[in-house]
């Protein structure tokens, strides 16, 4: 007879515990998001592992030649976005002295826009390299 005394105890016990865990009001896990993430790059990747989108700061390359026949890179703040091939379809960059924009599709085509210092310009690609700049 003890035995079967235990069994209904524990029972109501059990009965009880759950009761009370039903009514306490729960919060939502989305109250518990940390207001700021923070670090050196963000990398958000795909199903396959494979990068599809990320945003880090470059340093300031002093040495880097660039188009135009001048020297020197600013530091840079990057965003790149990836199709699932891995090429980079969308880059948008700060620096010091502006920011550019550059949209890819397909073989090589690309729009790009830059306006860094003070000649801004917009140029356009097409397939089979020809190309197409304005400038104020």
């Amino acid at each position: 007879m003890k035995t079967q005394q235990l069994l209904v105890v524990l029972t109501v016990a059990n009965a009880a515990l759950l009761t009370y865990s039903l009514t306490q009001p729960h919060r939502a896990a989305a109250e518990n998001v940390a207001p700021v993430l923070r670090g050196r790059a963000f990398e958000i990747v795909d199903d396959h592992g494979r990068i599809r989108a990320e945003i880090k700061v470059l340093p300031a390359q002093p040495t880097f030649k660039m188009p135009d026949g001048t020297t020197g890179y600013p530091e840079t703040v990057q965003l790149r976005l990836f199709n699932s091939k891995g090429a980079p379809n969308v880059k948008l960059a700060a620096t010091e002295d502006g920011s550019g924009l550059v949209l890819g599709g397909e073989s090589e085509a690309y729009a790009q826009i830059l306006a860094r210092g003070t000649n801004p310009f917009v140029k356009l690609v097409n397939k089979d390299g020809r190309q197409q700049s304005i400038k104020p």
